[in-house]
C-alpha cells in the first residue's frame, strides 16, 4: 500500500482572495468560459480584470475566498451583489469555480462552506445561485448548502450555436 492511500491530502487552505491572484483566477475561470456553457460569457478574461472583479465584489463588503494546497490555488468562491437597485442590497449571488484539481476532492465545499459562515453573520438575508442546466454536480453541491430550486428560465442563454436553461436556487439565511 503506498503513502498517499493511508495518508489523506492535507485540507484545504482556505484565504481571503487578493489581487494577486487575478492571474490564477483567470486560469480557474477560462476553461469553462471558452469550453463548457456553465458560464455564458464568451471571451477569456485576464488576471487584471479578474483582480478588478475581485476589487468590485470586496469593496461591496462581500467575500470573495480561495482554497489552494502545496500553495496552489484550486478553486474560488464568492458572493456579489444580486441587482444594483438598494431594495435588493440584502441579496447575494453566490458563485464557485474549482480547478480540476480541486474537483471531487472537497475543495468546493470547504469554499462553501467558509462563505456561508461569512454570509450568515449578515446583514444579508437572501442568497441566490444561478446554474446553466443541466449541470448536476452544481446542483447538488447547493443543494448541500440549503438553497432550493426557486425558478427555471427555458432557453436564456445561446452559446456555442444552441440555446441553454438557467435555474434559480435560493436559500434564505
Amino acid at each position: 500500500m503506498n503513502a498517499a492511500a493511508t495518508h489523506p491530502p492535507p485540507p484545504w487552505a482556505l484565504r481571503p482572495a487578493t489581487p494577486a491572484d487575478g492571474a490564477r483566477l483567470a486560469e480557474i475561470y477560462n476553461p469553462c468560459v471558452l469550453h463548457t456553457a456553465i458560464s455564458f460569457e464568451e471571451t477569456a478574461v485576464d488576471g487584471d480584470e479578474m483582480a478588478r472583479r475581485l476589487a468590485k465584489v470586496t469593496a461591496a463588503g462581500l467575500p470573495w475566498l480561495v482554497a489552494e494546497r502545496d500553495g496552489r490555488v484550486a478553486g474560488y468562491a464568492y458572493a456579489a451583489p444580486w441587482r444594483e437597485r438598494a431594495a435588493y442590497r440584502f441579496t447575494v449571488e453566490c458563485t464557485v469555480y474549482v480547478a480540476p484539481e480541486g474537483q471531487r476532492r472537497g475543495a468546493g465545499r470547504a469554499l462553501y462552506g467558509a462563505l456561508f459562515e461569512r454570509l450568515v453573520q449578515g446583514p444579508w438575508h437572501s442568497v441566490l445561485a444561478v446554474i446553466a442546466l443541466p449541470n448536476d454536480a452544481s446542483v447538488a453541491l447547493h443543494e448541500g448548502f440549503g438553497l432550493r430550486k426557486v425558478a427555471h428560465l427555458a432557453e436564456v442563454g445561446w452559446k456555442f450555436g444552441r440555446w441553454h436553461d438557467v435555474g434559480h436556487w435560493q436559500r434564505l439565511l
